[in-house]
């Protein structure tokens, strides 16, 4: 891969962040100004109040509420939600049109063609992704026979966006008997030869971060629903 390719990628890794991620991560936080948006735990959520700023105004309760949601569950799930999206706007030029795998690549390792299936992190599979995953990798087996091409058990891949190989959940070392799933540094090295892509590329993100402040958004969700908790018949006998 030319250094030009490579930097086209980080481009196109920057207006996916800022265009898909920063945009949805800003719908979702505006979704958070009703009580009807959460779950709430009556029996913790003063708490958590407390724990989080010492009282349990409802400003307190509001940041005990939508800061979890904002800054974790929330931003968590829109990433992983939107890797299929990420793959046909970054990663086009790996597109596969095999059933099952999201891209496919000439590995740097063994100059070999891989097929690759992309998840996000390294706890994002659960039991029944394991079998799926397998029959997909069967399948491009079955059908590679049929076409008379010879892959390898080790050309059909796991491709896992970040984290190390100790951190794989138990479910991807069920895949990894298997078949292989590259991580984090070594997943970005394989498809592009450049060993500081992966760092090069957290840094394309964070410098989309530093434009995304969303502070007065966020002070202005906390208020409105702060405002709404004060009036709540729910919360009257909880405030103090």
């Amino acid at each position: 891969m030319t250094e030009n390719e490579k930097q086209d990628i980080l481009q196109k890794a920057k207006e996916f962040f800022k265009d898909i991620i920063v945009e949805s991560h800003i719908r979702n936080t505006k979704k958070l100004f009703k009580l009807k948006e959460f779950n709430i735990n009556p029996f913790l959520i003063t708490y958590l109040a407390n724990y989080l700023t010492g009282n349990n105004n409802p400003e307190s309760i509001a940041k005990a509420l939508i800061y979890p949601r904002v800054l974790g569950t929330s931003i968590n799930t829109l990433f992983g939600n939107r890797l299929q999206t990420f793959c046909i706007k970054v990663l086009s030029g790996f597109a596969s049109t095999t059933s099952g795998i999201d891209i496919e690549f000439i590995d740097a390792l063994d100059n070999r063609r891989k097929y690759c299936q992309i998840k996000a992190g390294p706890n994002t599979i659960n039991k029944d992704d394991v079998e799926t995953i397998k029959n997909h990798f069967t399948s491009v087996r079955k059908l590679a026979r049929t076409n008379g091409l010879s892959i390898q058990f080790d050309d059909l891949v796991l491709g896992v966006m970040y984290g190390t190989e100790k951190e794989l959940s138990a479910n991807y070392k069920r895949v990894n008997e298997e078949y292989p799933v590259i991580v984090g540094q070594d997943f970005w090295y394989r498809i592009t030869g450049d060993e500081d892509f992966y760092s090069d590329l957290i840094k394309a993100f964070g410098e989309v971060a530093i434009e995304a402040d969303s502070t007065k958004l966020l002070n202005h969700t906390i208020d409105s629903l702060a405002n709404e908790i004060r009036s709540s018949d729910e919360f009257k006998n909880l405030l103090k």
